[in-house]
């Protein structure tokens, strides 16, 4: 019953109010009571929407069309009571799973809509309650319902009791007709004149199969509809495709004929046939039927977002949470794939992704609740929805595919293109504001603006430059603005980065361009401010970058203005040369090069260089201005094959064909050299225009080179231009005393011609220098200072101001003085610096690894043992093949494995200690210690919202140069992660990949290698080649100097003996005395002079003062070496001296002899290695020194002073070394599985270490015979197609001392036995009596005895470090216990021995 106010007034307590006109209503007026019937009537909007016709855009289903979106003017209340019925009739497919067929009839002609289903009957029996039948109960009586039950979980579309009897009250007919199999009745009772009216049911017996009819004629009156119009048919039959679409397993049949619609993905396809993407393709769908309560269907939208949703067959038009749900999912996928795709930097909202989705779901929701009776909106929380709808990666995958990501991006392009012209185009303006650098011209902006000129310089410097020079000219027509170096490539930058490049920007604005506008036509160019763009940058290759950058910017925004010479540059001269009032200027170096060797006497000319604008002073500017017509060179266009050079040259898309590029002239410039042709230049004489072809295939590819050139070392020295030229600023100062960074830094610019950053310079110093781990294997500069550790990766370098270095001793002897005789040293502005390269005696690019990105290359080589690499010379030396090596890295104390060609797994070290401590004692190579702590172990302790602590504490023991974490986890964590793999957990183990080992070969070409063996053999045939010229130059260096020493000799005797008389003769007589006795001119100066000249001959190169050695005795014999001796030479004791310096030069010259290349490689392989091993020994024992200091109490006078080691920063004795997985390796499962089995059988065995952890190599694996052998150390037999390891080296080529005996695991040299003997072990408290009672010293071995009942021990050779020491054979004996006897152990059980050391490696 509802109280309703027929006035539509507020009422109050006290009664109704008057109204304006003072009438008043009677109480029974103004309140009334009404039935829910009449309630429903009246009041109809609140039951199933408005019962007025309404306009607005739906899908429906037009019989010549098919699904159709469209306008239509229809009753929301009529379309609520059919729906209704036809909802409650889909509902029963739920209750009855046999249920197949609803048949639909819609009469417009008779008014008559019916709804026939075959599932389940209403029971028709009387309700004892009601007193009334059921079906009579449920159609004809308010509030009632099946589905009251909110404890029982249902997928069925009515709730509340209304449904159906809506129905029933806006029809002028209803008639319901049911039968029931199970109790053998139908039914049939209709109702009329809005339920007011009810005939008597009638009741039949009835055995066939179950099925619910309702038929029913709407009251149009009600709806103020006269008829049923074809947009209400046609919505009607759309809801009829609707249920025969998501009520899966049901035929629907409208009017008598079958629905074509076979599930719910066939239904989709009435919406998306026949339509196309933007182009021009059909619409992809991505469907998936996720569990049986869920389908979805996905594809691109045109119109902003769409959505067809069913929930439990109830048409959800304005969606729901259901519709976010899936949604959310989707846009979430997509968008991460969009923003790896989207270059155009707009930044891309997750309802942006939204808008280009269609998306159609089909579900069953667990009683579902709406924001209204017109049940259009499901508010269900999504945790209530009784199931989950997970898309599956091969959905996501598809739906990344469908066209939604292309559309979102062509968005994106779209989108950016209007905030670009929007934000960055520019107008006409006569009078630019906001750019404080730019002198604009006077005429731009006006009507004479296409005859402006705006020149682009390099930098403010340059700037002033032109500005000098508009003094001759005049600024009406010209504008300066200077660049701030480089600008963006604009080819592949993001949209942000457009929009945020101010410099870009200002050049918009000044020439007043606009995004995308084509300027093909001369009418578009008066639109700009000024018709042309000079650039003016230095001469060198970073100028010519600038000038491709810009070239780049205008043909990909405006190809058209470069068909209109809209570019052109300001050439400057690279050399000029001065004779009396006479100049003349070269704009190459290889033109300029063709006039001195067609000038004889251009040695007589000044010879100035100009490496960039600023050298060229005010009154040159003018002059350049002046002759404007020779400076100025024109860009012109040559067709298609400029566009595709400047793709070429920019495109990130043609870095295979960049390669080919640069490889092409690489090759060409190999060719040209060898066969002594000159070099391509571009600006001769006669230049005045020039192509953008030319300009890209003969001076930007001068720049592309340079920058692999600067980036990628060479072959033959491992060494980068920058690093040369630091070593030969060192090797020419040979400083005896060290020198502070920043000082040399200086040097260098001075002596090598360093032409960049000061900064960059000093970090290339410090680099040399540092030897941590994961950097240099031989640095050859001494890092005095503080150069940076493995801590922070050589970042925490104290500054260049504070630290010092000075040469190596190994420089010196990896880069032997006598070999600069026979370099190709370079000449930078007629000044001699570094040779084109360095040639160690072995190969340091090995060594000491090699990395560096340049154009279109890169390279990766990894560091190698320097032993290993003098090992391999010598085999090769001896003819035989190099053998394979493994990267090593100095001081590294993992594991290196060998997976494929050129491929590595570099592993750290970690051990369990307890059930719930680890310890970590490596780290894989240049993983740096704080980084690692910040991003691995951090996390893990921190824990996130997805991921929770992995480990409850960890502590740091490290030093400067080695790593330790003692991690703390619970029992069941650690168990976890050893499962999963201790070194995958803790990420203890980095994959090194070589595949681009590309580097200089020797003619300067960039070259790919395969392996570390082809560089290695390369290298060798070279420096062989190498050793043979330095003994050439030697011999002839000694012959002529042997030949000098003996003619002195030869005068001063026969002078002693009267045979020569000098005195009171001219000098031409003794000339021609000399040559008849057959005295040789100077052997040093001739040899000299024609070495000289066939390196004239070769390099086509020299200065001034170098080419002129000897020119002033050119014409004659040369005797001053003999006549200018001091008369002091005729002494007795001067005589001897001489003829024993003639005697032992040759000497030498006949050792020399005897020698041959290989020979001398050797030795100086032979000095290299004994030099390493000093300063290695020096290195240890310097890092020992820093140990703790402890006061030991003598039996007599003042404490000792006693040095211990910190144990805590060693790696625990106790922990049991957990050996690194690797997948080819599958042995190691094996032995681990056979351990944990023995360790459960014997509770002893779980407080030592594993077999791994014995620090041991050789194992024979053998029963040993009694009499104990010499130790012999086996080399490790591998498994077939098991990867090669490399484990940590030791200590080698240690020099030979006084013998002490030393504690085993003891880094420091200087500790022995005795010293041991008063430091107390580490032993953990829990086992020590257990320990101490079976701890022994032998000679120089500690070993631990532990007893079990299984098999005989096993001989074994203890490794410490790297050395093995000593070899014990240990049989099975019966015995009371452990004896010692002529270095036997006997042992009742099988003897487990374990290494106390800082590292313990391998197993018995």
């Amino acid at each position: 019953m509802c109280l309703t106010n027929n006035n539509n007034k507020s009422v109050t307590t006290g009664g109704a109010k008057k109204d304006k006109a003072g009438s008043k209503l009677s109480v029974e007026r103004v309140y009334q009571k009404k039935t829910q019937l009449e309630h429903i009537l009246l009041r109809p909007d609140t039951y199933i929407g408005t019962v007025e016709p309404i306009t607005q855009q739906m899908w429906v289903f037009d019989e010549e069309i098919g699904m159709n979106q469209r306008e239509i003017t229809y009753v929301p209340g009529l379309y609520k009571i059919f729906d209704e019925i036809l909802v409650n009739a889909a509902d029963n497919k739920q209750r009855d799973k046999n249920m197949t067929a609803i048949k639909i009839t819609i009469d417009p002609e008779s008014n008559t809509i019916s709804i026939w289903n075959n599932g389940k009957g209403i029971p028709v029996v009387e309700h004892k309650d009601e007193k009334m039948y059921v079906p009579a109960l449920i159609f004809g009586h308010l509030l009632t319902s099946s589905n009251y039950d909110d404890e029982e979980k249902k997928v069925t579309g009515g709730r509340n009791g209304y449904g159906a009897k809506l129905c029933n009250i806006f029809s002028t007919k209803f008639t319901v007709e049911t039968a029931c199999k199970e109790y053998r009745h139908s039914f049939k009772q209709t109702w009329q004149n809005n339920m007011t009216k009810t005939s008597d049911p009638k009741i039949k017996f009835f055995d066939g199969d179950d099925f619910t009819s309702v038929t029913f004629q709407p009251d149009l009156a009600k709806f103020k509809m006269e008829k049923l119009d074809k947009d209400i048919v046609a919505l009607l039959t759309r809801r009829a495709y609707d249920v025969a679409g998501s009520c899966r397993g049901v035929k629907v049949t409208l009017n008598g004929r079958k629905l074509p619609v076979n599930g719910f993905r066939s239904y989709v396809d009435l919406y998306v046939k026949d339509k196309l993407d933007e182009t021009g393709v059909p619409l992809k769908v991505v469907n998936e039927t996720v569990n049986d309560r869920w389908e979805v269907c996905l594809t691109m939208s045109e119109k902003g977002f769409q959505q067809i949703s069913f929930v439990n067959s109830i048409a959800t038009t304005k969606g729901g949470r259901h519709i976010d749900y899936v949604v959310d999912q989707i846009v979430a996928k997509l968008i991460e794939v969009v923003k790896k795709k989207n270059k155009a930097g707009v930044s891309v909202k997750p309802f942006q992704v939204k808008n280009h989705i269609w998306v159609f779901v089909n579900a069953l929701i667990e009683n579902p609740s709406f924001d209204s009776q017109t049940k259009e909106n499901m508010t269900l929380q999504t945790k209530s929805f009784g199931s989950k709808c997970l898309l599956s990666e091969k959905f996501i995958r598809a739906a990344t595919n469908c066209g939604i990501v292309e559309s979102i991006l062509n968005w994106v392009k779209f989108k950016a293109q209007t905030q670009l012209n929007k934000k960055c185009s520019s107008v006409k303006h006569s009078k630019i504001k906001g750019i404080p650098k730019l002198d604009d011209a006077n005429d731009a902006g006006g009507k004479h603006s296409s005859e402006c000129t705006l020149i682009l310089t390099e930098g403010d410097s340059a700037k002033s430059l032109a500005v000098s020079g508009l003094g001759v000219i005049g600024r009406d027509r010209y504008g300066v603005f200077p660049l701030r170096g480089k600008i963006l490539n604009v080819r592949e930058a993001t949209h942000k980065q457009i929009m945020e490049n101010a410099e870009i920007n200002n050049i918009i604005k000044i020439v007043g361009l606009q995004y995308k506008k084509s300027y093909d036509d001369p009418e578009s160019l008066r639109s700009l401010r000024y018709g042309r763009i000079m650039i003016m940058t230095d001469q060198d290759q970073d100028g010519s970058h600038i000038k491709g950058l810009l070239i780049n910017f205008f043909h990909h925004n405006w190809p058209s203005l470069l068909k209109h010479t809209f570019l052109e540059e300001f050439i400057t001269p690279i050399v000029k040369a001065t004779k009396n009032k006479q100049e003349l200027a070269f704009y190459s170096i290889p033109e300029f090069d063709e006039w001195k060797k067609q000038t004889e006497n251009y040695k007589t000319w000044h010879i100035k260089y100009y490496k960039g604008l600023g050298t060229s002073t005010s009154k040159e500017a003018k002059e350049y201005f002046a002759d404007m017509e020779r400076h100025r060179i024109t860009f012109r266009y040559s067709g298609a094959e400029d566009d595709a050079a400047i793709t070429l040259a920019f495109s990130k898309k043609k870095t295979d064909d960049r390669k080919e590029w640069l490889t092409n002239f690489m090759e060409d410039r190999r060719q040209r050299r060898m066969h002594g042709l000159p070099e391509q230049y571009l600006y001769g004489t006669q230049a005045r225009h020039l192509s953008y072809n030319d300009f890209i295939n003969k001076e930007l590819i001068l720049f592309s080179n340079s920058d692999n050139e600067r980036s990628i070392p060479s072959l033959v020295d491992g060494l980068k231009p920058g690093q040369r030229k630091v070593l030969f600023t060192c090797l020419k100062r040979n400083d005896k005393r060290e020198v502070k960074v920043a000082q040399l830094a200086g040097s260098v610019a001075e002596m090598s011609a360093y032409h960049h950053g000061e900064q960059a310079l000093m970090m290339t110093i410090v680099n040399l220098a540092q030897n941590f781990v994961g950097s240099n294997n031989v640095n050859i500069l001494q890092p005095l200072g503080q150069f940076g550790t493995r801590i922070n990766g050589g970042k925490d370098a104290a500054s260049p101001r504070y630290i010092f270095t000075m040469l190596s001793p190994l420089a010196k002897l990896l880069f032997p003085a006598m070999d600069s005789n026979l370099l190709k040293f370079l000449y930078d502005d007629n000044q001699k610096v570094e040779p084109e390269w360095y040639i160690p005696i072995i190969p340091m690019v090995l060594v000491n690894g090699a990395e560096g990105i340049g154009t279109g290359w890169a390279c990766k080589i990894p560091n190698y043992d320097p032993r290993e690499i003098v090992n391999n010379v010598i085999r090769m030396l001896k003819h035989q093949d190099p053998l394979p090596m493994l990267p090593s890295y100095k001081n590294f104390k993992g594991v290196i494995h060998e997976l494929g060609q050129n491929q590595y797994l570099v592993s750290g070290e970690v051990s369990v200690i307890d059930k719930n401590t680890i310890e970590i004692t490596e780290l894989p190579v240049r993983t740096w210690t704080q980084a690692y702590k910040e991003s691995v172990l951090e996390p893990m302790l921190q824990g996130s919202d997805k991921t929770p602590a992995l480990i409850n504490d960890y502590k740091e023991y490290h030093t400067d140069s080695t790593v330790k974490f003692v991690v703390r986890m619970s029992e069941e964590k650690l168990a976890q992660a050893e499962a999963a793999g201790l070194h995958k957990v803790f990420k203890l183990q980095s994959s090194l990949t070589c595949n681009s080992m590309v580097l200089f070969d020797h003619m300067g070409c960039l070259k790919r290698y395969d392996s570390v063996q082809d560089i290695l053999k390369e290298f060798f045939e070279l420096r062989l080649h190498y050793y043979k010229l330095r003994k050439d130059w030697l011999l002839g260096s000694l012959g002529a100097e042997a030949a000098k020493l003996s003619n002195q000799a030869r005068f001063v005797l026969e002078k002693i003996e009267g045979k020569i008389s000098i005195e009171n003769k001219s000098k031409r007589e003794l000339i021609r005395m000399l040559v008849q006795k057959g005295y040789e001119s100077d052997p040093v100066a001739g040899w000299a002079k024609a070495q000289e000249k066939a390196q004239e001959e070769d390099y086509n190169d020299g200065n001034d003062s170098d080419s002129s050695v000897g020119s002033g005795s050119s014409s004659g014999p040369n005797f001053n070496y003999i006549l200018n001796m001091p008369l002091w030479c005729l002494t007795k004791e001067k005589v001897e001296e001489l003829l024993k310096q003639r005697d032992h030069k040759r000497g030498e010259l006949n050792d020399l002899q005897r020698k041959s290349p290989e020979d001398l490689w050797k030795e100086d392989l032979a000095i290299f290695i004994e030099e390493l091993d000093k300063v290695e020994a020096q290195e240890r024992e310097e890092q020992n020194s820093g140990k703790a200091i402890k006061l030991v109490k003598g039996k007599v006078g003042k404490p000792k002073v006693k040095k211990m080691n910190l144990e805590e920063t060693m790696p625990s004795p106790f922990g049991r070394r957990v050996e690194p997985p690797t997948q080819p390796i599958k042995s190691d499962a094996a032995k681990k599985l056979i351990k944990k089995k023995k360790a459960d059988t014997d509770p002893a065995v779980k407080l030592e270490f594993d077999d791994d952890g014995v620090g041991g190599e050789g194992g024979t694996g053998e029963i040993s015979a009694a009499k104990p052998k010499a130790p012999r150390v086996k080399k490790e037999k591998k498994e077939p197609g098991a990867p090669r390891v490399r484990k940590a080296p030791g200590p080698k080529g240690t020099p030979a001392k006084k013998v002490k005996k030393r504690n085993p695991w003891s880094d420091d040299e200087s500790k022995s036995d005795s010293d041991l003997e008063n430091s107390e072990p580490v032993i953990p408290r829990e086992t020590k009596s257990q320990r101490a009672s079976v701890l022994w010293q032998l000679e120089d071995v500690c070993v631990k005895l532990i007893y079990f009942q299984e098999s005989p021990a096993k001989s074994l050779c203890l490794k410490k470090k790297g050395m093995c020491r000593r070899g014990y054979n240990l049989p099975k004996k019966t015995s009371t216990g452990p004896k010692r006897n002529g270095g036997t152990f006997y042992g009742l059980m099988r003897v487990k021995l374990f290494f106390l050391g800082p590292r313990a490696t391998d197993s018995l």
